[in-house]
């Protein structure tokens, strides 16, 4: 997948039938704090999930966790559910559509 959304630009491949390695492109570089995803470098690290149902599992845990999220996100090239570790690194859980 190669495509634009707008606030950034990002390109998708599936290696070995399972993985998926993404790259993103911001038109800003944000600012120097110790986490940012628009400076070059990492942007955040997804965790696959069987399918959506499996991510709504995955955000009940979270809310049980009292750990903040974005709520599930529906795209057409799949589902995710991002939050940020204790660093600020920023984690998804993804679903691929159905």
């Amino acid at each position: 997948m190669d495509e634009d959304t707008g606030p950034f630009r990002h390109v998708v491949w599936l290696v070995g039938g399972q993985t998926l390695v993404g790259l993103h492109q911001f038109p800003d570089l944000g600012d120097d704090s110790a986490f940012n995803e628009r400076r070059v470098g990492l942007d955040h690290l997804a965790f696959q999930c069987a399918n959506r149902d499996e991510l709504s599992k995955w955000e009940k845990r979270l809310n049980e966790l009292g750990i903040a999220h974005g709520g599930i996100v529906d795209a057409s090239y799949g589902s995710g559910l991002s939050f940020r570790d204790p660093d600020n690194i920023a984690l998804e859980f993804f679903a691929p559509p159905s």
